[in-house]
């Protein structure tokens, strides 16, 4: 039986279908991206047999390489993960059956993204190895977001992106998805105008994460937990997305993006969303996006005053992270020694709408903090403390059910209990999930079930262009009032919890912030 046939039978038995042939185009072949996330997250797909026997790949890139050469880059890459901790791919070892399959179907073509003759060129190598019949087209942009619109155009343009004959013509669009409002609508408007919603997939990696589709099955496919997920039960919600690296060699792009840029739009509104939504009525993509859409949308936008007033920024400065000192941001490689860019975002927002009103919810994300951590707390409110009086109790702490998405994904519920003995003392004690502990682990970047979705033609755990504009949307009036006053920065050390505004964020409400140590 051969590797694939093998891999096959395997994704069989786990009710997996192998997803359709396909020719899956990379631009920006020879990037950061291509080798770090979407070459391993490939390579897991083969491992599962979840790729077509006919699946082959076009890597295209200015770079002056050879299909060996680039096959070579990639390999070696791949190869350096192995042993490694705390890197998006985990391996113990490559497999190295799993690896020439994948190999074998690597063809590089050098191309400049600007010149027509490029996609002329692209046109004749798809059509002569998908022949008369046809075939279906993925299109990766693993490039910078300037790329996006004009790749897009030439595509079109080409001929390229023309669906017939049942084949199908995808693009996969990587983040960031405009810089502010203003630019996203044009985006949306601009790559409209050459494909049809259906055929763009605007990808966030934290959707292809196990726990945060999880999310909706625990709330959805639990009665216990769906009847209480409402302004009556909740007291407020906090969404974390914290990291112990810096902008490591990401500071040319980064100095112009910023922590809210970066990651507030997309990843925090993403789990925003799945944490906030109504249950859709199926599992359908657009039934399932129309819901998260519908948060965006209700989320109050901020006066000048509210956005001042409810939203943090930090950068950080020199420390010490994990026990290795560590540079401030100013000095980092590629980046304004004046920078005024952010590197820490926290911000109350308020949902308007009859589920969640009155209920805030917090995010924050950050760079060079104490510890990494991406959860969902969901705390509960606190019992009435009439009947406790008498037992020399003072307080009763609230009950927290939180939803980990990383490291050590898993799920924990703490609730309070009674301390054996004749007095009435409290003590809050937790029940925890582990996916570990109930399921196997394969290591992955996040982008393998978006992938595989993308080939078999299921968008839901996509962006669609009104929940990007509905994102925007929000952040918009806080860059408007950020841009308006000038920061003091730096104003916290690297391996600290943050700025110390962000704890007076919460503490003004009577709240805090979950300790991440």
């Amino acid at each position: 039986m051969s590797l694939a046939n093998e891999g096959a039978a395997k994704a069989r038995k786990h009710a997996y279908a192998v997803a359709p042939a396909a020719t899956m185009v990379i631009f920006g072949a020879g990037g950061d991206l291509t080798k770090r996330l979407v070459t391993p997250a490939l390579y897991n797909l083969v491992l599962g047999g979840m790729l077509a026997d006919d699946f082959s790949i076009i890597g295209v890139d200015i770079a002056d390489l050879t299909d060996e050469s680039w096959r070579k880059s990639l390999s070696d890459t791949i190869h350096s993960f192995v042993g490694q901790k705390g890197v998006e791919f985990e391996a113990k070892s490559i497999d190295p059956k799993a690896w020439q399959w994948l190999a074998n179907r690597m063809m590089y073509m050098k191309g400049d993204f600007a010149n027509p003759k490029t996609f002329e060129q692209l046109g004749q190598k798809l059509k002569s190895k998908e022949g008369d019949k046809g075939g279906n087209r993925l299109f990766y942009l693993a490039v910078a977001d300037r790329f996006f619109g004009p790749l897009i155009e030439q595509l079109g343009a080409a001929g390229l992106t023309k669906e017939s004959d049942g084949a199908w013509r995808r693009v996969v669009v990587e983040k960031p998805f405009g810089h502010d409002l203003k630019s996203a609508k044009a985006l949306n408007s601009q790559i409209l105008g050459v494909l049809d919603e259906s055929q763009i997939y605007r990808i966030d990696h934290f959707l292809g994460k196990e726990t945060v589709q999880n999310i909706m099955m625990l709330r959805f496919g639990n009665v216990a937990f769906e009847s209480l997920w409402n302004r009556d039960h909740i007291d407020h919600v906090q969404i974390s997305a914290i990291e112990t690296v810096g902008v490591e060699q990401r500071g040319g792009f980064y100095d112009h993006a910023g922590a809210l840029r970066d990651m507030v739009p997309n990843h925090l509104f993403q789990l925003l969303a799945v944490a906030a939504m109504e249950p859709p009525v199926s599992f359908d993509a657009d039934a399932v996006r129309a819901e998260k859409s519908k948060v965006l949308q209700a989320v109050h936008h901020f006066d000048r005053e509210g956005a001042l007033r409810d939203s943090v920024r930090g950068q950080y400065d020199a420390g010490e992270v994990g026990g290795q000192k560590a540079n401030a941001y100013r000095a980092e490689p590629q980046v304004d020694p004046q920078s005024n860019t952010e590197t820490y975002i926290a911000a109350k927002l308020m949902i308007d709408n009859w589920r969640w009103g009155g209920v805030p919810f917090y995010i924050r994300t950050g760079k060079h903090l104490a510890a990494r951590r991406t959860e969902i707390v969901i705390q509960f409110r606190t019992p009435p403390f009439t009947l406790f009086r008498q037992t020399g109790t003072e307080s009763l702490p609230a009950n927290q059910l939180v939803l980990r998405i990383q490291p050590d994904d898993g799920i924990s519920l703490e609730f309070n209990a009674k301390v054996p003995g004749p007095q009435v003392v409290p003590k809050t004690v937790g029940m925890e999930f582990r996916y570990k502990d109930y399921f196997s682990e394969t290591p992955g970047t996040g982008y393998e079930i978006l992938l595989y979705d993308c080939m078999c033609g299921d968008a839901t755990l996509f962006q669609r262009a009104d929940f990007v504009e509905a994102g925007w949307a929000v952040v918009q009036p806080i860059l408007d009032a950020w841009s308006s006053k000038k920061p003091v920065f730096p104003n916290y050390a690297s391996g600290s919890f943050g700025p110390k505004d962000a704890d007076a964020l919460l503490a003004r409400d009577g709240r805090a912030w979950r300790n991440i140590s």
